[in-house]
């Protein structure tokens, strides 16, 4: 074949023997295309079949006739040496390139794909990030993909889906050699403002969607796409992207070599904007010199589950359709499309407990054939059908036709590859660990309750805390309804197709879920920026059981909290730990090394504090004030755990709140939170804490230092306002020193006071009013319990207090798991 032959497709779409490779101009993801493509195959009957698609999947073709494959599936690419950067192919069961694989397959046909090879789409992708090219890729474009796509490109991340159906769009990137980019166009919305249509995917549906196509008329659907697709690359060119001639000339090589192979019986299977360019001359020497010194990376590909969510054109897929739910009814349904939808929303809408009866339905189909007759259509489409619904079953309300659109226009289907499709080892022991654990991927979001007691449970937290390690987030952590303990978790599942990306980029770190855990768990500790990156990276490591993992991240903090001299930091790291500890104990888990680095950091943390809180600005004193309820929570949850050398961890925490109580230096809303720690605690006598409340209150005080000592003391959220209710002689204080505030001052002290005093619950701010109205500090002069408050005794009764205690175990469930005692201390508590 000498270099100026020209290409022998340039006869006519159908002609007979001589005329050249039957060429197929589709839109991809469309039913109307598919339906085309399978009948003029089954009446060309050609010899091979050529498909727009990457070449490396060639030996995965066969798989798409495995009995597990179910679509929406997706041909992945990603660079073996950077598995995060990747492309996809989507392909649904509507869409055109599908069916001719299918057709293939089931008469024993070659089928080939003759796209751009990924090797070189993916090293285009690098080359663009190492130049900070910017721009909207042409795959992820908003464009109408009715007729060619703009190729496949590659991305960082796993966001990028090109495919069979990247269609010109309204903005471009520039190809090897371009110049400025420029302006693509949209063909569909070109050729539906020709027909008088104000919407592309209207037109669509009313030339191709709703055409059926009869006896010998099935090469007239591409006969005619071709003639409007060489009319608009006449006037616009290539469309914009020069990048569709470096594919096109490929094509147009791989079709010749099919041409030698089986001469006259090649179909070819492609977007409809790049049929011109298959038809027009072209000489060999030309295409070869358009692919010379393209850049190449080493590629792998497989089969992925894809969803129709992600083939959206909402999701960002630049061939992404409206409707994918819609397209797939019409594409299945084997007759009365309109019917059989309006009985689907039925169902929908029943299993929401709506009342929708057959008569709805009749009503509803009555209506959308007139609006479809009163507009001047074939047949009632998909805004017909949605005007009909809102309007007979959901009674004009647009919330329920919101879920009808989520749950069926999009839909969540999710497709699934056989076990024999290529994958990394890590992918496979994954697959291996949801079969075991009955943890079926789903598109469809859904909640998942553990108690981590259960040793199924308890391995299922395990691998979705290990995944989220690797940055698989399959699960999100949710709170738990209806109980408090730590055996407890729930999780929010949903599983989208780019995490299969995230899962060949984790395989770096190991073949199983297990080693890669542990050895991105021992990576990020030597990579962390910080004490508190550190700490949370112990706790994850003990939520995911990776016991190997933890001695190297324990050491990395012993070191890291031993060199840090930010008792901020240090006080936010302590809470982290306190917590894994609580964790490591309802699983199980040796933490003893973990306890001996929480009391270290504990002693740092009270050594530290009180200079740490001197001389400090409003904003550093609530935040300090907000590490001090940190460090205290943590301290009460540690217990009585022996700090090296000095007595229990409580009993310095609280020498330590002594210390914060007494200082001036100490900006007041700390001194008043420590004193208020120190009484809820029971080491402060009621008394001592009226007479710091009085200092602080008195004249001599500054009114803004008295309104933060008082915010420290009652705000925050820590129960304030009923501890003034039942301590009248507390109340009192704070109502004689707001009236003798100077009316200078009290424009100042106001929004401080007003931040404190609105966070209580309406039912306190009713009572308080009522004690001020009445009088507060009438019975400030007795002591005990009650300080005088009308239905209380002045002390407390023991016998009738102990009187509750069971009906209080009752109510919180201890004696059912009392059992559990022993084993799991924190468990039980709520």
């Amino acid at each position: 074949m000498g270099g100026e032959q020209v290409t022998g497709v340039e006869e006519a779409v159908g002609r007979p023997a001589g005329a050249g490779p039957l060429l197929l101009g589709v839109r991809h993801h469309g039913p109307g295309s598919a339906r085309a493509v399978r009948a003029a195959l089954e009446e060309a009957r050609p010899r091979i079949v050529l498909i727009e698609g990457p070449p490396e999947a060639d030996a995965l073709i066969p798989l798409a006739a495995a009995e597990e494959m179910r679509p929406p599936v997706a041909l992945l690419a990603h660079a073996v040496d950077e598995p995060g950067r990747s492309a996809f192919w989507p392909l649904a069961e509507f869409s055109p390139e599908w069916v001719a694989i299918r057709w293939a397959l089931e008469h024993d046909v070659p089928a080939r794909f003759i796209d751009l090879p990924a090797t070189h789409t993916l090293a285009w992708g690098r080359q663009e990030d190492e130049a900070g090219v910017e721009g909207e890729s042409p795959l992820d474009a908003e464009t109408a993909d009715s007729e060619g796509d703009a190729g496949p490109a590659s991305e960082p991340g796993p966001g990028s889906e090109p495919g069979p159906g990247s269609e010109p769009g309204p903005a471009s990137e520039p190809g090897p050699g371009s110049g400025p980019a420029d302006v693509r166009i949209d063909p569909l919305g070109v050729l539906a403002q020709t027909a008088g249509y104000d919407d592309p995917e209207r037109w669509w549906e009313d030339v191709v969607e709703h055409r059926g196509v009869g006896k010998g008329d099935a090469l007239a659907p591409f006969t005619v796409l071709e003639e409007a697709m060489g009319a608009l690359r006449e006037t616009y060119g290539s469309g914009g992207h020069d990048r569709d001639l470096v594919r096109e000339a490929y094509m147009r090589l791989q079709v010749r070599a099919a041409q030698r192979e089986f001469e006259d019986g090649v179909a070819v299977v492609c977007g409809a904007w790049h049929v011109p360019a298959l038809r027009r001359k072209a000489t060999v020497a030309a295409d070869k010199a358009l692919l010379k010194g393209l850049p190449k990376v080493k590629t792998d590909m497989t089969w992925v589950p894809w969803t129709h969510r992600r083939l959206s054109r909402v999701s960002g897929y630049g061939a992404g359709i409206d409707s994918p739910g819609w397209y797939g009814h019409l594409f299945s349904a084997p007759d009365r499309p309109v019917e059989r939808w309006m009985t689907k929303v039925a169902g929908l809408l029943r299993a929401e407990d709506r009342l929708v009866s057959s008569a709805h339905v009749i009503e509803a189909v009555r209506l959308a054939e007139t609006l479809a007759a009163m507009r001047g259509r074939p047949l009632p489409g998909l805004s017909e059908t949605t005007d009909a619904v809102r309007a007979v079953m959901c009674e004009g309300s647009d919330v329920p036709l919101a879920l009808v659109e989520d749950r069926l226009v999009v839909g969540d289907v999710l497709g699934e590859v056989p076990s024999t499709a290529p994958a990394v080892p890590l992918q496979r022991d994954l697959a291996r660990l949801q079969r075991r654990l009955r943890l079926k991927p789903e598109a469809l979001e859904r909640e998942l309750e553990l108690d981590l007691r259960k040793e199924t449970d308890a391995a299922r937290s395990r691998l979705l805390h290990r995944l989220r390690l690797l940055g698989v987030a399959w699960g999100e952590p949710a709170a738990s309804r209806g109980s408090t303990g730590t055996f407890r978790e729930t999780w929010r599942l949903r599983w989208e197709p780019e995490l299969s990306v995230r899962v060949a980029e984790a395989g770096v770190w190991g073949t199983t879920v297990l080693s890669a855990a542990t050895a991105k768990a021992e990576a990020d500790a030597v990579t962390a920026q910080g004490l508190a990156d550190v700490t949370a990276l112990a706790e994850r490591c003990l939520l995911a059981e990776l016991p190997d993992a933890l001695p190297t991240v324990m050491r990395i903090l012993a070191d890291r909290a031993a060199l840090d001299t930010d008792v901020g930091r240090l006080a936010q790291a302590l809470p982290a730990l306190v917590r894994s500890l609580r964790y490591g104990d309802v699983r199980g888990t040796d933490t003893g090394a973990l306890g001996e680095v929480a009391a270290g950091l504990a002693e740092r943390v009270f050594v530290g504090l009180p200079p740490a809180c001197a001389a400090l600005d409003a904003d550093g004193a609530e935040e300090m004030r907000r590490h001090v309820d940190a460090v205290h929570g943590a301290v009460g949850l540690l217990g009585d755990a022996p700090a090296a050398g000095q007595g229990h961890l409580r009993a310095r925490w609280q020498s330590v709140l002594r210390v914060l109580c007494g200082r001036d230096t100490v900006p007041g809303v700390i001194r008043g939170r420590a004193v208020r720690l120190l009484l809820d605690d029971g080491e402060l006598a009621q008394e001592e804490a009226a007479r710091l409340m009085g200092l602080v209150l008195s004249p001599g005080t500054p009114p803004a230092d008295a309104a933060a000592w008082i915010e420290g003391f009652v705000g925050g959220g820590s129960g304030g306002g009923m501890l003034l209710v039942h301590d009248e002689r507390l109340l009192g204080l704070v109502d004689a020193w707001l009236t003798g505030v100077p009316a200078e001052a009290f424009t100042d002290v106001l929004p401080l006071l007003r931040r404190t005093f609105s966070a209580y619950e309406p039912g306190v701010r009713r009572t308080l009013g009522e004690l001020v109205r009445r009088g507060p500090g009438a019975g400030s002069g007795a002591t005990g319990a009650g300080s005088g408050i009308p239905g209380f005794a002045s002390e407390l009764d023991p016998v009738r207090a102990d009187a509750v205690l069971p009906v209080l175990r009752l109510l919180l469930g201890l004696d059912e798991v009392a059992e559990h005692i022993g084993k799991d201390p924190v468990g039980v508590t709520g």
